[in-house]
């Protein structure tokens, strides 16, 4: 631990403090010298001769050679001691001051005080907050009552079809009533005002149930190779926003977002359907008529048909989920885990930064606090480690390539491996004892195994040219994690070089940084500050006013003009070209 010389002047002005006061009442300091003005019975210690500027109240200058104490003057020099009585110092009562000021030197710099501000920022679980989404949905599911929907606790249509273009109209009106107060209110600071629509249970409870009472039989169903467990936990942020929005206000921490019980009262309306969760579960015909039937059931809302979507915030986060019927709401706030520009996934004009959110995977792997990264710090021997699946496409054909490259090396693992549990414990084993950790693209630009090594205090080292982060408006990443673009890592002996090349300092300055960035990634109920869904709700905040801009827009273009301004013109996030057959 390291304390800065300022720091060590304080403490000594402690050491001062201490010492006027055993020197007793009626005394004053100068050069940290006591003196009695009352009795000859005690005695001057000359203690350090430091001026101090804690005492600067108290300081006479030694031009004047004079002291003032209680509005009396005395004099300083030798000549005029009475009634100042100045006696030869005691060799065992200085002994006793100077043991007292090291001993209190020592337990200020050892004790917790001296570096609370630092331990503030090192990860750790809150034992009063759940971080597993299946222990969190076992506790949610035994406490809910599942509302009925002749009994609705806000203004939710049970049967939107019923719905006619004056209710829009008039919606339309109460919004413009309610946001032009604001503006003239000067009410600018506000929470995120959301409204959560009370949808069908076959949407929303319904789903969840269905996980709750499968999930132990299909611990080792597979899509692709990964469990479809691991699967829906990973996407499950429909899950860990929803719970919050909808929880009473005293349970809930955030202050960026509040839920609102009135459409004219909000400024965004989340819909609350399990999309990974119906894709994962249900076959195949009877998940694309359930994504039918919730398509309706919104698009018939009349928020929707005044927006056209734009204020309608969407999960979306596994890219095959509610592909089937997503043309049909491109214009709402997609929730998505990447945002891939190749066409595989997302077609073009569907996804955009302007509009849509990217978030993090849930991790698959246990955090790592302040206790594991103090004692792994002296462990983490390997240099590189990865372990996955190296044959991937689009993209994730790069893996294949790095695994050829860099397998030889004496201090980097590349393991082929699945997400299973056996898979799982491994991977949190060797991310524990790597000092970076791999991450390239998969089948989609990004994985969980950025979020993975993160928790896990390894430094992740991104091979994904087309790679989008979540919240980097607010996160700096290059604090966290080293970019490397695919032509340079492919190339014989250079990223192993440059790895090396790093600086020791560098690399525990981004430790450190991985420590304190790690709560950003950590869903939980309820949901904490500065976790991802705090993080959700800044984002949304900063891109409310565009939304409002292209809702206002729409509604007043004439048929005549241009096509509503869209960003699918824009060039995909590349940064290196591509890589050679």
């Amino acid at each position: 631990m390291s304390m800065s010389f300022s720091n060590l002047i304080n403490a000594l002005g402690l050491f001062g403090w201490f010492s006027i006061k055993f020197c007793m009442d009626k005394v004053f300091v100068t050069n940290l010298t006591c003196y009695h003005f009352t009795t000859p019975r005690f005695k001057i210690y000359n203690l350090i001769p430091l001026k101090i500027q804690h005492f600067q109240h108290l300081y006479v200058s030694s031009s004047s050679s004079s002291l003032m104490a209680g509005g009396r003057q005395y004099s300083s020099s030798s000549s005029s001691m009475n009634p100042i009585t100045k006696i030869t110092r005691s060799p065992f009562l200085l002994t006793l001051i100077s043991l007292f000021s090291f001993f209190l030197l020592f337990h200020i710099l050892s004790s917790p005080s001296s570096y609370s501000s630092s331990n503030t920022n090192q990860p750790h679980l809150n034992p009063n907050v759940h971080y597993s989404f299946v222990n969190s949905l076992e506790i949610f599911l035994s406490k809910t009552i599942i509302p009925r929907s002749h009994h609705l606790p806000d203004d939710t249509i049970d049967d939107p079809s019923t719905q006619d273009d004056q209710q829009v109209k008039k919606l339309d009106d109460l919004i413009w009533r309610k946001e032009t107060a604001r503006v003239y209110d000067n009410d600018v600071f506000s929470p995120i005002r959301v409204y959560v629509y009370e949808m069908p249970t076959k949407f929303t409870y319904d789903m969840l149930w269905l996980f709750h009472n499968t999930y132990k039989e299909t611990f080792n169903l597979t899509s692709n190779g990964s469990p479809v467990h691991r699967l829906i936990e990973q996407h499950s942020v429909d899950y860990w926003l929803w719970v919050d929005l909808i929880a009473p206000e005293s349970e809930r921490v955030l202050k960026s977002v509040v839920r609102v019980h009135r459409k004219e009262d909000a400024d965004l309306f989340y819909v609350p359907f399990f999309t990974t969760i119906s894709y994962f579960l249900l076959e195949k015909q009877e998940c694309k008529k359930l994504y039918r039937e919730a398509l309706k059931w919104i698009t018939d809302q009349p928020a929707w048909k005044r927006s056209e979507g734009r204020d309608h915030i969407f999960p979306i986060h596994h890219p095959w989920s509610f592909k089937s019927v997503r043309k049909y709401v491109k214009n709402a706030i997609w929730l998505l885990p990447d945002m891939d520009s190749t066409g595989n996934w997302y077609k073009p004009g569907q996804v955009s930064l302007e509009k849509d959110l990217i978030l993090p995977y849930v991790p698959n792997l246990d955090l790592c606090d302040a206790k594991c990264l103090a004692e792994s710090a002296s462990r983490r021997t390997t240099l590189l480690y990865f372990r996955g699946r190296l044959k991937r496409n689009a993209g994730g054909k790069i893996r294949s390539k790095l695994g050829s490259e860099l397998g030889d090396a004496d201090d980097v693992v590349i393991e082929e491996g699945s997400a299973g549990e056996a898979g799982k414990i491994a991977a949190q084993s060797g991310m524990r004892k790597s000092v970076f950790c791999l991450s390239p693209a998969g089948d989609t630009p990004s994985s969980a195994r950025l979020f993975d090594a993160i928790v896990s205090g390894c430094i992740p080292v991104i091979v994904s040219d087309e790679l989008e982060l979540p919240f980097e408006g607010i996160l700096d990443y290059r604090r966290i994690s080293l970019f490397v673009s695919s032509s340079d890592a492919v190339q014989p002996g250079w990223l192993l070089a440059y790895l090396r090349s790093i600086k020791p300092t560098q690399i525990r300055e981004m430790q450190d940084y991985l420590a304190k960035y790690t709560r950003h990634f950590l869903y939980s109920h309820p949901a904490q500050l500065l976790g991802p869904e705090d993080l959700v709700w800044r984002m949304m905040a900063g891109k409310l006013t565009n939304i409002k801009l292209h809702i206002r827009r729409s509604q007043r273009v004439v048929k005549e003009s241009r096509s509503i301004c869209m960003c699918d013109c824009k060039q995909p996030n590349i940064t290196s070209s591509p890589l050679p057959p």
